[in-house]
This record gives C-alpha cells, structure tokens and sequence, in this order.
C-alpha cells in the first residue's frame, strides 16, 4: 500500500515516521485490498493533548477516516489505526454481506 506522511508546520523524524507506516501497514492483516493512504501530523498550540495524527484510507468504492489527539503522536497513532482496525473490521463484514 502506498502511504504518504505529511507534517504540518514542522519536520517530523524518520524515526516517527516509520513508526507511523509500520502502524498503518499493520492494518493490512485486517483487509489486504486497500488502495492507499494519507497520514497528517499536526501540532496544536492549546492544551496537553497537542498532537493531532489523523488518517485517510481509500479501500475499493470508500475512505476510511480517523482522528485522533494525545499527548504523543505515537500515542495518537496507535489510537487512530486502533480506530480504522475497527472500521476495516465492519467494512470487511459489509464486503461479504455484498452490501458495498
């Protein structure tokens, strides 16, 4: 799957950043047919919980979304693909039931 990482307002680390794709690539033991997807890392000047990961998965004939703030973006990342593990689950059921 072809993933693009885009920081907003700052240079995220190569570190961060594959922490990020091994995250979102995980997903693929859940639904193997995803398109792509978009990750925005945004920092936020309000509050403890300034770290914003948000990420868009195109699957065939829909897109996947989630966001999600914590303290980390680690942290952030592991709730937002925790959030899509559970959306490729219904989407998956949705795919065999032939309603998408």
């Amino acid at each position: 799957m072809k993933l693009q990482v885009h920081s907003i307002h700052f240079d995220a680390d190569s570190k961060l950043i594959d922490f990020i794709e091994k995250k979102v690539n995980k997903l693929e033991t859940f639904y193997d047919r995803m398109v792509d997807g978009e990750v925005f890392l945004r920092l936020n000047n309000e509050g403890v919980e300034n770290k914003t990961v948000e990420i868009k998965l195109k699957v065939p004939g829909d897109q996947l979304f989630a966001i999600e703030k914590a303290k980390s973006f680690e942290a952030a990342a592991d709730l937002a693909t925790e959030a899509l593990k559970n959306q490729l689950k219904k989407f998956k059921t949705k795919v065999k039931n032939g309603r998408v």
